[in-house]
């Protein structure tokens, strides 16, 4: 049984392996080369690196006899394509969710423009750990304020370049952090606001919850957009049982 899985989470790729050990053909498709050095090796995974739309997706699809949607929760437009490349070609499409994270105390919204033009009204400096393919959202804010953590990629940084943020706010990392380490960090740069996306355990999330209530900083939630999914367990066990009838 052939399986198509679009990863670039620790979910995915645990998911792919473990599917793969059961006897499964796994084919893993991650956006960057950043994702395909995460992915990694391992025997009956088969890794295809870069970006594709809707269509690129339903050229692929019709080889495989179930397709993973194994993205990470905020990636909307993907998981879109995802569908609509499934529905064009008749392929079964699941989607695998991350459990969502307890946030008492955090100020939650909708988007990284509330996010933004709620902080506009504040003083003090803001850490974005959301990635960079959205820190223009928080463009209209002065950038000796911003802090972002993104990826120790080239992208990433020039994203943060093309807003004006100065070298010495860049933190260029690679995750998932320590409790201790975001605390640090913190501190250290005297962050008053912490912006972050709701990751899940397997995301770092309970360690920057905890750094913010450590350090007094306020914890700003970028909300998940509502899906429909299934576990970790629930779609590996079901995918297992599939594989045993083929």
């Amino acid at each position: 049984m052939k399986i198509l899985i679009f990863s670039g989470t620790a979910d995915g790729r645990a998911l792919a392996c473990r599917l793969a050990d059961a006897g499964a053909e796994v084919t893993v498709c991650v956006a960057t080369g950043y994702g395909a050095e995460e992915q990694g090796e391992h025997p009956g995974v088969t890794v295809l690196t870069g970006r594709m739309d809707a269509d690129d997706m339903a050229a692929l699809l019709p080889d495989y006899a179930l397709c993973i949607d194994a993205t990470h929760p905020y990636a909307r437009e993907v998981s879109k394509n995802i569908r609509r490349a499934c529905a064009e070609t008749g392929v079964a499409c699941r989607r695998l969710l991350r459990g969502e994270s307890a946030a008492e105390g955090a100020l939650s919204f909708a988007s990284c423009a509330e996010a933004a033009a709620y902080l506009a009204g504040t003083a003090g400096n803001i850490l974005l750990a959301i990635g960079s393919k959205e820190l223009t959202a928080f463009a209209g804010l002065s950038a000796d304020r911003l802090y972002p953590r993104v990826l120790p990629s080239h992208e990433a940084i020039s994203a943060c370049e093309a807003l004006g943020i100065p070298h010495r706010n860049i933190i260029a990392m690679q995750g998932p952090f320590t409790k201790e380490l975001n605390a640090a960090l913190m501190r250290q740069k005297n962050i008053r606001f912490l912006v972050t996306k709701d990751g899940g355990a397997v995301g770092g999330f309970p360690e920057k919850a905890e750094a913010a209530r450590e350090t007094g900083a306020a914890l700003i939630l970028l909300r998940r957009p509502e899906e429909d999914g299934e576990s970790m367990e629930a779609l590996a066990a079901a995918c297992e049982e599939m594989l045993k009838w083929k």
